[in-house]
């Protein structure tokens, strides 16, 4: 007679293990568990019979795949761990026994770490990085703008910062600002790195005391890897654009300013402001070529080289224009966006370092104001609102100023970021309408169907199919309900406003 198999010993359950478990086994502490979980890219997993794996326990687990702990059971991090479990205890003993030469010296004895061999691990090849970097930004830029006083300390906060800086700068080197988008929650933008689109929150520029309610334990976890990503994607592109890395002012090549980390305030302030020109690595001159996979799918090189010239274009959408920016508009975004798409740009040098010229420049052609009445006025100039630079580089073309002069109100800052489907505002759906003009004289070549044929052809679908339909159809009635409360909210909206408009009036 064979031996009796226990339950849980053979089959599916044998692939998972429980959270408890794995601690011990891994002789972690929980939170370590968590940390080493972020940094090496494990999650838990839901069996499909989770309450058989249970033991019949309807109690809640977590469960993990054993092979994914075992994985974990040969990550160096381990050994560094349990040294600064070691570390800990002996700073503690010192302290009790009041010996501060003792403590002093096991301080100097910290043990530290790197996360580089992780992030080779995870990011084997450069685009892997380029595609996970949306997290990597947002986590990056919120602690970059949080309080110096509260539950982050300030160095990780200043990290954080340089980090941000240097990404900017690289993006207003590489012209790569594709959409922009106001919120309450912040500025969404989005640029093109490498082929890829990468879309980011810019937190805006106001102190917000942390949460209480949130787990910084777990968030710094994630930063500690997000910013170890970003100086090595950084140092990448920089490295693309030819440009010296950390950054550095081309002014101050051959000072014994080394880079943003180094220095003064004054010099770190100017390069925090993002308007001055960086330092590049001489280069030789190379032929520029077009890449023979491009010209593998359906585009002509005619078509490859009319794309390239309208990028081209809106690489230098603002090229020529000369803006001078007000002390009440947001500072950081606009320079950004600005130099990005080829722009001069300049403040009062009240409000900060790094302006190249002042408000008496005549040959400034537009000044950003949110004030509805200036004290003194340029006949020589424009004066807009914010506004008008988002809503041109989302139009791809520089709108009409009439619109957004000081003082009036504005039109609807409509998302770039928003799909088709759904419900649109009017404004949106006039503007995707006169860009289509010319697209809609092609259409209408086919006849559409008509509706004895649409009944005959749901008649003549197989059973499977036609519940298939049936479905499809709920949903699209789902969706045109939404879209028609919106509209009616839309309605009477509009309704209201021009009651009040009226009343005014009168």
């Amino acid at each position: 007679m064979g031996k009796l198999q226990k339950k849980g010993e053979r089959g599916s359950a044998t692939n998972y293990i429980t959270r408890t478990q794995a601690v011990k086994k891994l002789q972690l502490t929980l939170p370590d568990f968590r940390k080493i979980c972020i940094l090496k890219g494990i999650y838990p997993h839901e069996p499909k019979k989770k309450r058989k794996l249970a033991k019949g326990s309807s109690a809640p687990k977590t469960f993990y795949y054993v092979k994914d702990i075992q994985y974990l059971a040969h990550e160096p991090l381990l050994q560094k761990f349990a040294e600064t479990k070691i570390f800990v205890k002996k700073v503690k003993k010192a302290l009790g026994r009041d010996e501060l030469d003792t403590v002093q010296r096991v301080r100097d004895q910290k043990p530290h770490y790197t996360l580089d061999h992780i992030v080779k691990e995870r990011y084997p090849n450069f685009a892997d990085a380029i595609k996970d970097l949306d997290d990597a930004l947002c986590l990056i830029f919120l602690f970059s703008t949080m309080p110096r006083q509260g539950k982050v300390q300030p160095g990780i906060i200043n990290k954080c910062r340089i980090l941000a800086v240097e990404f900017m700068h690289y993006v207003v080197a590489a012209k790569c600002v594709k959409k922009v988008f106001v919120s309450i929650k912040g500025i969404y933008v989005q640029v093109e790195i490498d082929g890829n689109d990468i879309s980011w929150i810019i937190p805006h520029q106001f102190t917000t005391p942390p949460p209480s309610n949130i787990d910084f334990k777990v968030m710094l976890s994630f930063l500690e890897l997000y910013t170890t990503v970003l100086g090595f994607v950084n140092f990448k592109l920089y490295s693309n654009l030819n440009l010296i890395y950390p950054p550095k002012a081309l002014e101050d090549v051959f000072t014994e300013k080394s880079s943003i980390y180094y220095g003064d305030d004054i010099y770190r302030e100017r390069l925090e402001s993002l308007n001055i020109k960086l330092a590049e690595v001489p280069r030789l001159e190379e032929d520029e070529e077009i890449d023979e996979e491009l010209l593998a799918g359906d585009q002509t090189l005619e078509g490859l080289v009319q794309s390239r010239k309208e990028e081209e274009s809106f690489k230098n959408l603002f090229k020529g224009c000369k803006f001078f920016l007000g002390r009440e508009v947001p500072r950081e975004i606009l320079v950004l966006i600005i130099r990005s798409l080829g722009g001069e740009v300049s403040w009062s040098s009240d409000t900060g370092v790094a302006s190249t010229y002042d408000e008496t420049d005549e040959d400034i052609t537009h000044q950003i104001v949110d004030r509805p009445a200036q004290s003194h006025q340029f006949l020589s100039r424009c004066y807009v609102q914010p506004q008008w630079i988002f809503d041109s580089v989302n139009q791809r073309k520089l709108l009409p100023v009439d619109d957004y002069v000081a003082g009036c109100l504005l039109p609807p800052h409509l998302s770039p970021f928003v799909s088709t489907e759904g419900y649109m505002p009017p404004e949106q759906v006039e503007l995707l309408d006169r860009n289509k003009a010319e697209d809609e004289a092609e259409e209408g070549a086919g006849e559409e169907m008509t509706a004895e044929d649409k009944r005959l052809a749901v008649m003549a679908m197989p059973k499977k199919r036609k519940v298939l339909y049936n479905k499809m159809v709920h949903s699209n009635k789902k969706k045109a309900s939404v879209v028609n409360k919106l509209k009616r909210k839309r309605e009477e909206l509009d309704e209201n406003r021009e009651k009040k408009k009226a009343a005014t009036e009168s």
